[in-house]
């Protein structure tokens, strides 16, 4: 019986002795590696398409490592692995700079890099950088090698390393001595490389005789190739280097990343980002083309709400007073009559008021209403702006954000603009009822059933011409750069801003106009039994 045991505790031995050399063969199938940080689900989309981008490129000998803090969530960490990356949960290096920017709470835990003695040699790439040509070459690195940014800085974002216990250890006693201009990893690695700036240029076409010949160099500087940061495309309409030449482009503006949405919109090289976020396979359910399964059905009601909410606002306005076919039949009226009337408008002055209105009308319109309702449009399409920024997902597809942007900001608009004509209007009836009643010029008033109140029509023409007019301006002026093939950031934002020019004059000229005819209107209907809702709609 002893015998059979040992036998038996033998195999198994060597069975999970194959076992674990299998799993860490599978693990680790390189002794270099494409390394990245994640420290939240938020620069997830980043990581995995500058993965999909390494591959791409022909980058398919080299692992793939990414090392994840605590605030990465499993399902993060599932989906990662799917797409091929080695996922190593990491403890954060906590950052010793009191004074700081917020972001920048975690970023000492890149120094770990230096620390990962089972590779050779890693390359290391921010998770908001894409990989465009093969950098393969960069493995040819020697000791340390980096990108000069900002004059004499080296930047962080694109690094190649000999991880070494020695210098980890190193850099581990100076942490809380040398001093970091940024308040995170970079400024300390400046301090800790000094005189970086007057280091060789790395040339990865040397022959390996002449690299033999010559001392290894503790650090090295990369081309701009390698880390190419989309402010080149903002000071020109063209690079600083030759595009056909980069290869990697890094995303260095702050909080706009790659993934927003609204980038697509201003900055040319976003382009590229989003073609290869296309290409992402569905490594898991419902994550082909970069989307978030959480998101979909989130989309879809965004989507669907504006227009129920709209739809809702209509029948509370109309539908309550009078059946559908009479509806249909009553705005025919209101189009056709548009020929017939005469297109009269109230001027900030209103003295074309006094050639409409007879009998002391215009004398009871307040003569601040033209700037309150200024003031009340533009309040309510900052506000509606806002609530669409905040409601829309950030990481959606560019057209798919601006659609929803355009939807949510018109609908809250129309809302909040048309509840304040509403007021307005109210206000010119209860301003009539204390007044008393004025008589109006003969023929003014007469309301036929078929083709409706004169007056009426014209206000709800001109409320659908304005209308009409916002929406309009308010596509056109973003639109403009696109429209006309222009891709420089300042000279696209200047386009934008003569847009927004043209679109802040007509808001100004027909919010003052709509809120003096609508008040007008309520002093002249004040006898008419009225149960709409919102007249902005109508």
């Amino acid at each position: 019986m002893k015998p059979s045991k040992s036998r038996l505790w033998l195999v198994l031995a060597i069975l999970l002795a194959l076992s674990h050399h299998a799993i860490c063969a599978r693990r680790s199938s390189s002794d270099e590696a494409y390394v990245t940080l994640l420290y939240g689900d938020e620069f997830l989309l980043g990581v995995r398409v500058l993965g999909k981008s390494i591959r791409d490129t022909g980058s398919i000998t080299k692992d793939m490592v990414v090392l994840v803090s605590d605030g990465v969530s499993d399902y993060a960490k599932k989906l990662l692995e799917a797409d091929g990356w080695l996922v190593e949960p990491i403890s954060l290096l906590a950052n010793p700079n009191q004074v700081r920017p917020q972001r920048f709470w975690g970023v000492y835990t890149k120094l770990k890099i230096f620390n990962m003695t089972k590779y050779k040699k890693v390359v290391y790439l921010d998770a908001d950088t894409i990989v465009v040509k093969s950098i393969e070459d960069l493995f040819q690195c020697r000791k340390f090698c980096a990108n000069l940014k900002h004059s004499e800085r080296l930047n962080s974002g694109v690094m190649v390393v000999e991880p070494s216990q020695v210098v980890f250890n190193d850099m581990m006693s100076k942490v809380k001595t040398l001093h970091s201009y940024t308040g995170g990893d970079q400024g300390f690695l400046n301090s800790y490389y000094t005189g970086f700036a007057n280091a060789h240029l790395f040339e990865p076409d040397l022959k390996k005789e002449v690299l033999d010949s010559r001392p290894v160099p503790e650090m090295e500087r990369l081309s701009t190739l390698y880390n190419a940061d989309v402010g080149l495309y903002m000071l020109a309409n063209k690079w600083m280097v030759d595009e056909k030449e980069l290869r990697v482009i890094h995303y260095t503006l702050g909080p706009l990343k790659p993934w927003d949405w609204w980038t697509s919109w201003l900055l040319k090289p976003v382009d590229v980002w989003q073609n290869v976020r296309e290409k992402l396979e569905e490594s898991l359910p419902g994550t082909g083309g970069g989307r978030n399964p959480n998101n979909e059905l989130l989309v879809k009601l965004l989507f669907l709400l504006p227009v129920f909410a709209l739809l809702f606002c209509y029948y509370w306005s109309f539908l309550q007073t009078r059946s559908l076919c009479n509806h249909i039949r009553h705005l025919y009226y209101k189009f056709r009559s548009r020929g017939a009337l005469a297109y009269s408008s109230v001027s900030s002055s209103t003295v074309d008021s006094k050639h409409e209105y007879s009998n002391g009308a215009h004398s009871k319109v307040p003569v601040f209403l033209g700037g309150l309702s200024v003031f009340t449009c533009f309040a309510a399409a900052a506000v509606s702006l806002a609530l669409a920024l905040a409601i829309v997902p950030r990481q959606v597809m560019p057209w798919t954000g601006l659609i929803l942007m355009y939807e949510w900001t018109f609908t809250l608009f129309f809302l909040l603009f048309g509840s304040y004509l509403h007021l307005i209007y109210k206000w010119g009836i209860m301003k009539a009822n204390q007044v008393g009643s004025f008589a109006s010029r003969p023929g003014s008033c007469d309301y036929d059933l078929q083709k409706g109140h004169r007056q009426k029509v014209s206000c709800d023409i001109d409320t659908c011409y304005y209308g009409l007019g916002m929406i309009v301006l308010a596509i056109a002026a973003p639109s403009l750069p696109c429209f006309f093939g222009i891709t420089a950031l300042f000279l696209r934002l200047g386009l934008m801003f003569l847009g927004g020019l043209v679109l802040a004059s007509f808001m100004t000229y027909a919010s003052e106009h709509l809120g003096i005819r609508f008040f007008l209107r309520g002093l002249e209907e004040k006898d008419i039994p009225r149960t709409n809702r919102m007249c902005f709609l109508c």
